[in-house]
């Protein structure tokens, strides 16, 4: 018995030394410090010195001990590695009441969920991050990739326009990369572990990350300098910011421990729930849905980035499909022989033009375009716009990539004019008349039956165009509805300002 005892021991200890690195790398890792681009640091065992001695129960299941048996499923997976410091806190309990009392609601998110949250925690344990911030979408979005802010965040992780930018995340006519599965999730690992970088602490990077790292850096600097506390609760912050860690602090109560809740979590296995297929041609949403033999609403769920009808290659060389369909799809694909792949291409803008004549050239239908690309009423297309037009059945050319990932659609305001007269002064001519109201010369000239060159009398009512702003002609005005080609009735004024900052709530 003592000789089978003392092989115990060392049994057990050998599987320490196999589970346990002391490097320090391997510890900024499990911390969450080290970029997803950093290399991994080689796995240094720790041989123990000494004489042997039995590892204790708290060694057991600190993660110290590598595990004989796989998780259960991917809530038991997710439940091994949370690592986050708890939030003791009121608000806590008030929102484990708030999700608690709402089955129906965590049901839908959760199931919701099920597509995205194997791939979530394969990369949260590839960079020894908390398999907590696995949970952070059920606060952000319930999960829901199309889902928009009022501060026009958008995506399962709610990345702001610019802040999307930052992380490389495109943001143009055909895709929004912020919804993309892959994309906004490395996008969002990215910037948390930026966010735990700068404040070594996991409540301050979540707030900095639904706050703003400026907004918080400047509240941890008030208090320091009136000697106050420095941690998440210490701090003044917006009621969104404030009940933001309580939020996800609830769910993970909630699914370390879901019967004291008296919820049920749907099952969701340890197992992806889709794959990469790489495409090498532009091709049809619909004919994809096709061939992979599921429905077109399902593919969408899995490629919520796409805003239109086609797919280009050149943007986006891979889509998701579910892990059973993606074999379909790729069988049936090579056995494809005959027919597009596409059915739209896309068209770049030679000129400042009005959607009648884009149509025409087109060869579609006004409403037909206005509808495929969102253009509102009254509005030109301006050159250089990138819009989504039939392809037709001889091109074999697919979309190129400078246009897939810059493609944008430019608008600028018709300018209405309305008929005027003005009274002529002493010395005027067109072109005097013209530099006063800021207008063509020949277009004066024009609109009184008059030479380019011709003066005016004293007092002589002059005939003019000036344009009014959208909705402001008096009433009883005669507004000139004429086409772009007629000079001086409708033109295209400067390109309108861009600027304005972000919403201070979803700053990111």
């Amino acid at each position: 018995m003592k000789i089978l005892h003392i092989a115990c021991l060392a049994g057990l200890l050998w599987l320490t030394g196999c589970a346990t690195t002391g490097s320090a790398p391997d510890q900024a890792a499990a911390n969450g410090t080290i970029s997803s681009k950093s290399p991994s640091s080689p796995h240094t065992p720790v041989i123990p010195h000494g004489p042997l001695k039995p590892i204790t129960a708290a060694q057991a299941t600190s993660g110290e001990v590598a595990s004989l048996s796989a998780p259960a499923d991917l809530w038991d997976r997710i439940r091994r590695g949370f690592a986050m410091p708890d939030l003791q806190h009121e608000l806590v309990q008030d929102r484990e009441q708030w999700y608690a009392t709402r089955p129906d609601y965590m049901q839908r998110m959760t199931e919701r969920s099920s597509k995205y949250l194997f791939h979530i925690v394969e990369e949260l344990e590839r960079r020894g991050m908390p398999t907590e911030l696995a949970l952070l979408p059920y606060i952000e979005s319930a999960f829901n990739p199309q889902a928009v802010s009022s501060a026009k965040a958008a995506g399962m992780w709610q990345f702001m326009p610019a802040t999307g930018n930052y992380f490389d995340l495109k943001q143009n006519a055909f895709r929004d990369d912020r919804r993309d599965v892959l994309a906004s999730t490395r996008a969002a690992l990215d910037y948390l572990q930026k966010l735990y970088g700068m404040f070594g602490d996991w409540h301050l990077a979540l707030a900095a990350y639904n706050w703003g790292e400026g907004s918080v850096g400047r509240a941890i600097a008030r208090n320091q300098k009136l000697g106050l506390g420095t941690t998440y609760t210490d701090l003044n912050m917006p009621a969104e910011t404030r009940m933001y860690v309580p939020k996800l602090q609830a769910v993970k109560n909630i699914v370390a421990n879901p019967d004291a809740f008296n919820t049920e979590l749907p099952l969701i296995e340890n197992h992806p729930y889709f794959q990469t297929v790489d495409i090498t041609h532009d091709i049809d949403v619909s004919l994809v849905a096709t061939l992979a033999g599921i429905r077109e609403e399902d593919f969408r769920a899995l490629n919520p980035s796409y805003k239109r009808p086609v797919i280009l290659a050149a943007g986006t060389p891979q889509i998701l499909l579910p892990w059973d369909n993606a074999k379909v799809f790729q069988r049936n694909l090579e056995a494809k022989r005959e027919g597009q792949y596409a059915s739209w291409t896309v068209w770049s803008v030679p000129t400042t033009m009005s959607v009648a004549d884009a149509a025409q050239r087109a060869g579609m239908s006004e409403a037909d375009l206005r509808n495929m690309n969102n253009i509102p009423p009254r509005m030109l297309i301006k050159a250089g716009s990138a819009l989504m037009v039939p392809r037709s059945t001889t091109t074999r050319q697919d979309v190129s990539s400078h246009l897939a990932d810059n493609g944008q659609l430019s608008l600028t305001p018709e300018i209405v004019t309305r008929r005027s007269t003005v009274r002529a002064g002493k010395g005027d001519t067109v072109a005097s008349i013209a530099r006063r109201y800021k207008l063509a010369a020949a277009s004066v000239a024009d609109w009184n039956d008059v030479r380019a060159n011709a003066a005016f009398k004293v007092g002589q009512q002059v005939v003019v165009y000036l344009p009014v702003r959208q909705g402001g002609a008096r009433s009883g005005s005669t507004n000139a509805r004429a086409s772009v080609a007629t000079a001086g009735k409708r033109q295209a004024p400067a390109p309108a300002r861009r600027g304005g900052s972000p919403s201070k709530v979803k700053r990111r």
